[in-house]
């Protein structure tokens, strides 16, 4: 029987294929303050604003092509159930070719109806503007969770690392919640793997080994070994 693997991503894996973030101290993003283009506040105040700098992000992802780190990740299905629970709204993990892929935070290629959040569309390209309307005649807005808003997926995510054999954290410092909790639902026997540079938030985490470096230098030779040892 296959075991699991759960694979918590975050920025900095994106970061790696030249996709911008926000991880910044000074609350700026693209010289943009995220008060003014990731709220539902920003989105009352000036919608053409925040469809922009939307329409910006997703030119960025659609330039941007998926790096070593999330190839890696799609070889280790040859062996494994690989369930990835990502932070970012990209499409690099789909476009490397990974099978299963939950997005905490929405899907900048995706914009929903401000009527009805079940109206879910594609966005053809890379432009949505003023105009855009679902079915209901409703404007559609980008398809990601602001700031201050609810995360739906976070109980999907939540009982996918529950089940988990090996958790890989890859990318993500652990410090913005509620997404960073997920860590502490990963069952007593699992084995934990945390790769990124910096200072994770590890605090109460059983079993688990840091890897201090970036994403597509330490992911294949890591995907590489828990592929050895499952054969």
């Amino acid at each position: 029987m296959k075991k699991t693997i759960v694979v918590l991503s975050g920025a900095g894996i994106s970061a790696e294929s030249g996709i911008s973030t926000f991880r910044d101290a000074d609350g700026i993003w693209e010289n943009h303050r995220i008060e003014d283009v990731a709220t539902a506040g920003a989105w009352i105040k000036d919608r053409a604003l925040v469809l922009e700098f939307y329409n910006q992000r997703r030119r960025n992802v659609l330039e941007a092509e998926p790096n070593a780190g999330h190839l890696a990740l799609v070889d280790l299905e040859a062996e494994f159930n690989v369930h990835i629970v990502t932070q970012n709204v990209d499409d690099l993990h789909e476009r490397a070719g990974s099978s299963n892929v939950v997005h905490l935070h929405g899907e900048i290629r995706k914009s929903r109806s401000t009527l009805d959040p079940r109206l879910i569309y594609d966005i053809e390209g890379t432009e949505l503007v003023l105009g855009d309307v679902c079915e209901k005649g409703s404007q559609l807005r980008p398809h990601i969770v602001w700031f201050g808003e609810m995360v739906p997926m976070l109980g999907v995510g939540a009982n996918l690392v529950s089940l988990a054999d090996i958790l890989l954290v890859v990318g993500t410092s652990l410090n913005v919640y509620p997404a960073a909790g997920l860590i502490h639902e990963a069952p007593p026997h699992c084995e934990t793997y945390v790769v990124d540079p910096g200072q994770p938030a590890l605090s109460g985490v059983r079993n688990v080994t840091v890897i201090k470096e970036k994403a597509g230098a330490a992911l294949p030779r890591l995907c590489q070994s828990l592929l050895e040892s499952a054969q």
